[in-house]
């Protein structure tokens, strides 16, 4: 079974940076893709970005394609989500989740596990 932690969510200013950490274990992280989905209270979990088992290919929401950049360390079993020009819209919950499927995954239910989220909040 497969667990996630996510790790270096924050404060930072409108215009800021943050890069979030999802480390993997009990599993062959190798083999899955994984994604970044972040929720605010009383709204639904919104899909952020995606990356292929290998890295080769990546997906990204149009909020914040451009701005945002998925990568992954399979040597390290971590995946990471490079936040830059943070907006105070960006303000979120943030999870990283484990998807078995084949191809882009941007649906809550394409994913099997989950972690506990790390909390980033941006300031206007």
């Amino acid at each position: 079974q497969v667990q996630l932690v996510e790790s270096g969510g924050g404060l930072v200013r409108a215009g800021g940076s943050l890069r979030l950490s999802c480390a993997a274990s009990g599993g062959t992280f190798s083999m899955y893709g994984i994604g970044w989905f972040r929720q605010t209270p009383g709204k639904e979990r919104e899909f952020v970005a995606w990356i292929a088992w290998d890295g080769d290919s990546t997906f990204y929401a149009d909020s914040v394609k451009g701005r945002f950049t998925i990568t992954r360390v399979n040597a390290k079993n971590t995946v990471y989500l490079q936040m830059n020009n943070l907006k105070p819209e960006d303000t979120a919950l943030f999870y990283c989740a484990v998807s078995d499927r084949v191809g882009v995954s941007r649906r809550v239910h394409q994913y099997g596990y989950w972690g506990q989220g790390t909390q980033v909040t941006v300031s206007s």
